[in-house]
């Protein structure tokens, strides 16, 4: 298991002067490079590699390792570059907007610094790095969970509000979690971005508030156009990601604490795909391609490994117009985006929990997924007036 640990490094005014200097031919160099690989459209490692190492070493004055670091960044970036233009450009093939290309990437003076094992190790209370002026030792703070001796994968060094920060990379070996006896179902969603079995309920309403907030703020200043509202563009930018990206660590945590303490697994249904298979209308197109379920899926996956916890990807087709209770499947069940009302047995209640159950359910079943109702069999009359729903108690995040 692979996991990544932000330690906060203290460096004297000498050192700090080393690092800054490492830092920007580190980046010069990927910025030498990167007209090259673009122009060539060479974006793996290898053959970048073959190309300019020997010029890097040559102009650079990077040690050997460095130089294949700087070029393996500029490969990656593309790469990485290429794969969001790719996903994004089908969305927007779909909306009829215009596509985007990719285009010549620039690095900035103090960006990151790519390390791995041959150039930094990290000690119990020190870390060894190295610098244009040879390798020097900084004391660093962890967090308690991480090893006091650890081998990284790789470590990106990085200055950031003054600072400078290590996010390293380490490798721990996976332990073999034993099935559980029961599950603990999660369905992901937009306007409630996560409902568990136990009854327990996300809003997204926070977030609906900071996108809007935000959005609108960026329709005004793009609107504007002036120098100040470029920079004011410039300093709010990633401040919606970084909202969401805490929101969904809390979420995930919380998830992993119930399953823990109730020593049951997470189940989750399979999404792959899933902006993609379905079309909402114009007003809620930017609310729902924004949404950030596959992030959730990823923290709750891997803080369940670090907790011993065992998740399981069931396929979710019909959860939610299958009843929990009687298992009869039919999309009639679904008066509303929030209710859940069954044909056959008029059991009612809050349609993401009726939906978090049904993948608890199935997580307990390896054999493939199979609705009670027949094929084509459908109740041939309409819920009776006297039918209301009953609407759960749905507690809000």
């Amino acid at each position: 298991m692979q996991s990544v640990t932000k330690l906060r490094l203290y460096a004297s005014p000498e050192d700090r002067e080393k690092l800054f200097a490492t830092m920007e031919r580190y980046n010069a160099a990927c910025t030498f490079v990167s007209p090259v690989a673009f122009s060539e459209k060479q974006f793996s490692n290898i053959g970048l590699q073959k190309q300019m190492y020997s010029t890097v070493r040559e102009r650079f004055g990077l040690s050997a390792q460095m130089a294949q670091l700087a070029i393996r960044k500029v490969a990656g970036s593309y790469r990485s570059t290429r794969e969001a233009i790719k996903a994004k450009n089908k969305i927007l093939k779909a909306l009829g907007e215009p596509l985007q290309v990719l285009s010549e990437i620039s690095f900035r003076e103090h960006g990151a610094v790519c390390y791995d094992a041959r150039v930094l190790s990290l000690g119990k209370n020190r870390a060894n790095i190295w610098t244009l002026d040879g390798r020097i030792k900084l004391r660093y703070s962890r967090p308690d969970y991480f090893p006091p001796v650890a081998a990284v994968k790789q470590t990106d060094l990085v200055y950031r509000d003054g600072a400078f920060w290590l996010y390293a990379t380490v490798e721990s070996p996976d332990s073999e979690i034993p099935e559980p006896a029961e599950y603990l179902g999660v369905d992901l969603g937009v306007v409630t971005i996560a409902t568990t079995s136990d009854g327990i309920a996300y809003s997204g309403a926070a977030t609906e508030k900071v996108r809007k907030r935000y959005g609108n703020l960026r329709a005004a200043l793009q609107q504007k156009g002036t120098k100040d509202a470029k920079e004011k563009l410039r300093k709010i930018s990633g401040r919606e990601r970084r909202f969401k990206t805490d929101v969904n660590h809390v979420i995930s945590k919380q998830i992993v604490r119930a399953a823990e303490g109730t020593k049951r697994g997470v189940a989750l249904e399979d999404l792959t795909g899933i902006l993609q298979r379905t079309t909402v209308t114009k007003q809620y197109r930017e609310r729902h391609h924004k949404w950030a379920f596959h992030q959730l899926r990823t923290f709750i996956a891997y803080k369940a490994r670090k907790a011993g916890v065992l998740v399981k990807v069931i396929d979710g087709a019909y959860t939610s117009q299958q009843c929990s209770v009687c298992g009869y499947t039919d999309s009639g069940n679904r008066p509303d985006q929030a209710t859940f009302v069954c044909l056959q047995c008029r059991h009612a209640g809050n349609a993401d929990l009726n939906a978090a159950k049904n993948i608890a359910a199935r997580a307990l079943v390896n054999e493939p997924i199979a609705v009670c109702s027949l094929p084509g069999e459908r109740l041939n009359r309409k819920p009776v007036k006297s039918m209301k729903p009953i609407k759960a108690p749905c507690p809000r995040f």
